[in-house]
């Protein structure tokens, strides 16, 4: 019975140590809940994150506080964002480091509100008040294509209306909303930057290097996690979307489930190298060079972003 005692006090101990050594991680994705950001939802409901000794704590960004805002002020420690942004971010003098890369392809689409194509010149493009649209700006200058940019709220009453004659759009999101609108979309009216090139990579998760500095190993131990939750997801995708959706339900996003699943399934498409055929979760040089070529020439960037900024040491 002593024995027994013991072995619960040790085991008690030991637990309480494990618990209290969990190093601290608030994650905010760059925005609302949404199969997007599927892999970390699932990293953390299956505990993929404590098995790494991790204490992860995933939030929002808010209407009023931006994902980049919350961790510039270090209220979050890492946050998703596209390539061109962190780009645009290290060139503004935020040192941010890369930990982890999800995309391997572009998702930006432009749609035009008829069957022409959107190429043409002159025409009015709806886009967003974020910062997601730096390669439609490059390819649209490149192309002496002379846009007239509309901020838009909605992507899709304006381009139903005719208010615009074509708007941007992510292949696995806004598109399939244009799609449940009605707008009819086709080989045609639909201009895909990954077909082109322009096929630079998009989200992956971001530091600060002063933090990175402090909590190597715990970040490499987060990327990890992270990514074995995506490939948990690719392998299981109802289990995956019944997490999803209640990470929708208690923040609050308008959505549905169908919806969502065409948004799973799309970004795991995405996540595939087209050479390899693999999710090789890595920022590939070539690609931030080629983004680096865009943002220099259309004077997104005012001074080179070198692949080995944006990678930790």
């Amino acid at each position: 019975m002593i024995n027994l005692h013991r072995y619960i006090l040790l085991a008690s101990l030991a637990i309480t140590t494990l618990t209290a050594q969990a190093q601290k991680i608030t994650f905010t994705p760059q925005w609302t809940a949404q199969a997007q950001f599927a892999g970390y939802y699932v990293a953390l409901e299956q505990g993929f994150y404590k098995e790494a000794g991790l204490d992860v704590e995933i939030t929002h960004p808010t209407t009023s506080l931006s994902a980049i805002e919350l961790l510039r002020s270090g209220k979050s420690n890492i946050t998703t964002m596209q390539l061109c942004q962190a780009m645009q971010s290290k060139d503004d003098g935020l040192d941010l480091v890369n930990i982890l890369q999800t995309s391997m392809n572009n998702a930006l689409v432009i749609v035009s509100g008829n069957e022409e194509t959107p190429l043409r010149k002159g025409i009015r493009v709806g886009t967003w008040s974020v910062p997601f649209d730096q390669i439609a700006i490059a390819m649209s200058l490149k192309e002496q294509l002379e846009y007239e940019w509309i901020p838009i709220a909605s992507t899709s009453t304006l381009l139903v209306t005719g208010a615009i004659d074509a708007t941007l759009a992510m292949s696995y999101n806004e598109y399939y909303l244009l799609k449940q609108s009605g707008v009819h979309l086709t080989e045609d009216n639909v201009y895909r930057f990954s077909d082109h090139e322009y096929n630079v990579q998009e989200d992956g998760a971001y530091t600060l290097r002063s933090y990175y500095q402090n909590h190597r190993d715990e970040l490499k131990r987060f990327a990890a996690a992270s990514r074995k939750g995506w490939e948990w997801a690719a392998g299981h995708p109802e289990e995956t979307l019944d997490i999803v959706m209640d990470y929708v339900t208690r923040n609050h996003t308008v959505t549905n489930r169908p919806l969502q699943r065409l948004m799973l399934k799309e970004v795991l498409r995405l996540q595939t190298d087209r050479e390899s055929g693999q999710r090789e979760f890595r920022l590939r040089p070539d690609m931030v060079k080629l983004a680096n070529e865009l943002l220099l020439e259309s004077q997104l960037l005012l001074n080179e972003v070198k692949y080995e900024d944006l990678i930790a040491e």
